[in-house]
């Protein structure tokens, strides 16, 4: 028989020698009768044979009374411990094993495997044996196909060739860092699983149709995902769009909130309150440790994904992009988010780029300035445009005028509107971000510049004049202009010239309507009480046309004579009559005006006079 270290050579004739031949022949025999009793009084662990224990070692909070010579016969690691005497009446050894991997249930395995009890190998329990061996030495100088052996060939010929075998010891393996990781354990997991989906060439298009995998590795820590992902695209064979499926889905199972979308009506609520909100939302409910988990998994989530364009959707990175700014991840991986997004803005909505101003909340404090007031964070949709147009330009794709970028900033305009605390030089700032060209028509501006009127009723002449000025009248649709017309909450230079623009366009369209009729030909003679009947028209249309001119020039006269009156005002702060009666005089123009002592076929109405030259038009 084997002499083992620190044991006497059983040929002795030394009582020592035939205490410990005897308790050999006991365990060889099996005579085992009770191998994990645990007492309830002082938490320990014993093991009744015919042999008195002689060691008791203690695991985190129970001591295991076990034979000294049993264990070390397997385990090196106990043999060349320095075994301090015990203070137990029996003076037998105490040991302490500090972080011992897998914890009570695998030390307990291994006292049975060391007594010689049948111990069962499965994907549960494989990891953590390979781990506590490794710890113990359980190697083959010991004992022939010792239990570093036998659980290597488990994990080599069982588990790294079964998909579920391999996703169960991932997931055991959580609790076993480092050890599971310097044995290499993870990374053979990983690579059979990113082996066996690219040996099954996954190349579906939605994620119902890869389900059995996605639902599988989403259950995995960030860890371990990360791992799998990084080693499927090296391989290269799946789609980027199945790899950003998988990272969304794994992001919207394991971050709480990220389909939250902001209210769009909710701009009433002092924002200090919302500030003091979320800031105690975040420390009661999710707290310290789980914010970090969640910055943890944000950022591991953001390096793996795919550069291809179309591999996530705009919505996904906007939501990342506001989980991200929410729980402070890296200001490198936020830039290029930042740039993603630019590559795919005009696939973006208005609730998408409604970002939450998250200034002063990760520090606990309120805001003092307006601009820290405001709900939402306008910098950073000016760096998403700013870098939407050097995308453009590199890829020589310049659009001028693209017309979902333009609704998209128009809308969020609309929205930023009507925050009270959103400052002029805020909202002229982000308007003028587009170029000068870019818009087509003004009409979504202008219902942004309303509702903003709208929300700070108490801005002077100056400020509408100065908010007015980013917008083109001349861009302007009919519709726009005529509500534009009747809007008293704008200046009245600008209702000036949109009236005046409206008097133009009509010019314009009669006289268009004019020159085709006079370059239509007359082929047919059947038609020619229909060419008198158009004279006629021509005629009625011009007379019309002369009747416009005139009220615009009225109009020109009336504007000029009420501005120097307004200046007037301004220097000397006279009374408010002189300019209300001018107000009145301007307004009575824009209106239908019903003398009593002039007929009224003299003097038309511009509204009917409108309506008629729109009949005649339609007509011609």
């Amino acid at each position: 028989m084997k002499s083992l270290p620190g044991m006497p050579n059983p040929g002795s004739d030394s009582d020592g020698a035939d205490q410990v031949h005897d308790q050999r022949i006991v365990i060889s025999n099996k005579l085992v009768t009770k191998a994990d009793c645990i007492d309830s009084k002082d938490q320990s662990w014993f093991i009744t044979t015919q042999i008195p224990t002689d060691l008791t070692i203690q695991v985190q909070e129970i001591t295991f009374n076990v034979h000294k010579y049993t264990l070390i016969s397997k385990c090196g690691y106990i043999g060349r411990m320095e075994l301090q005497s015990s203070i137990t009446t029996q003076g037998g050894y105490d040991l302490k094993l500090e972080n011992f991997p897998g914890g009570l249930e695998t030390f307990e395995t291994v006292l049975k495997y060391c007594y010689g009890l049948p111990v069962d190998l499965n994907s549960s329990n494989v990891a953590p044996l390979r781990c506590a061996s490794e710890f113990l030495e359980m190697t083959e100088e010991f004992e022939d196909g010792n239990l570093i052996s036998k659980t290597e060939s488990f994990l080599t010929f069982v588990v790294l060739l079964s998909w579920k075998e391999s996703l169960v010891v991932l997931k055991t393996c959580e609790s076993l860092s480092p050890w599971a990781e310097n044995l290499q354990i993870v990374r053979r997991c990983c690579d059979s699983i990113a082996r066996k989906l690219s040996r099954e060439n996954i190349v579906g298009d939605t994620v119902s149709e890869e389900g059995w995998w996605l639902n599988d590795i989403t259950t995995l820590c960030i860890d371990y995902f990360t791992r799998i992902i990084t080693a499927i695209r090296a391989k290269g064979l799946i789609k980027p769009e199945i790899i950003g499926q998988s990272i969304e889905q794994y992001a919207r199972k394991w971050l709480p909130g990220i389909e939250m979308e902001p209210g769009l009506r909710e701009h009433t609520q002092d924002k200090s309150d919302l500030q003091v909100s979320i800031l105690s939302g975040r420390k009661d409910e999710l707290g310290i440790v789980h914010s970090k988990e969640h910055k943890a998994t944000i950022e591991s989530l953001l390096s793996i994904l795919p550069p291809q364009r179309e591999a996530v959707s705009c919505k996904f990175l906007l939501q990342m992009l506001k989980m991200a700014r929410l729980y402070s991840a890296s200001a490198a991986l936020i830039s290029e988010l930042e740039k993603r997004i630019g590559m795919v803005l005009e696939d973006a909505n208005v609730i998408d780029i409604l970002i939450p101003n998250c200034t002063n909340i990760d520090q606990g404090n309120l805001p003092n300035t307006q601009e820290e007031r405001t709900m939402h964070d306008i910098e950073v949709v000016q760096r998403l445009l700013e870098y939407y147009s050097l995308f453009e330009q590199q890829q020589q794709q310049h659009r001028i005028g693209n017309s979902n970028v333009c609704k998209l900033i128009d809308n969020y305009l609309a929205e930023l509107a009507r925050d009270p605390n959103l400052s002029i030089t805020k909202f002229q700032t982000l308007a003028n971000s587009l170029s000068e060209n870019a818009r087509h028509c003004h009409d979504g501006l202008y219902r942004a510049i309303d509702t903003y009127l709208k929300t700070h009723p108490l801005l002077s002449e100056h400020d509408r004049r100065k908010l007015c000025k980013i917008m083109n009248c001349e861009k302007l649709s009919l519709d726009a202009c005529v509500h534009a017309a009747q809007n008293d909450r704008l200046p009245l230079r600008t209702i000036v010239q949109i009236n005046m623009q409206v008097l133009f366009s009509e010019q314009v369209k009669m006289r268009s309507a004019m020159q085709e009729k006079e370059k239509a030909p007359s082929s047919d003679s059947d038609q020619d009480g229909n060419h008198l009947s158009t004279d006629r028209e021509i005629k009625n249309l011009k007379t019309e046309l002369e009747s416009v001119k005139a009220q615009m020039a009225e109009l020109q006269s009336d504007y000029s004579e009420l501005q120097q009156e307004y200046e007037k005002l301004s220097n000397k702060q006279k009374n408010i009559t002189s300019w209300g009666l001018g107000w009145k005089k301007i307004k009575n123009s824009f209106h239908t005006r019903v003398d009593g002592d002039e007929p009224a076929h003299r003097r038309p109405s511009r509204t009917s006079s409108r309506m008629s030259l729109r009949r005649r038009l339609s007509i011609t």
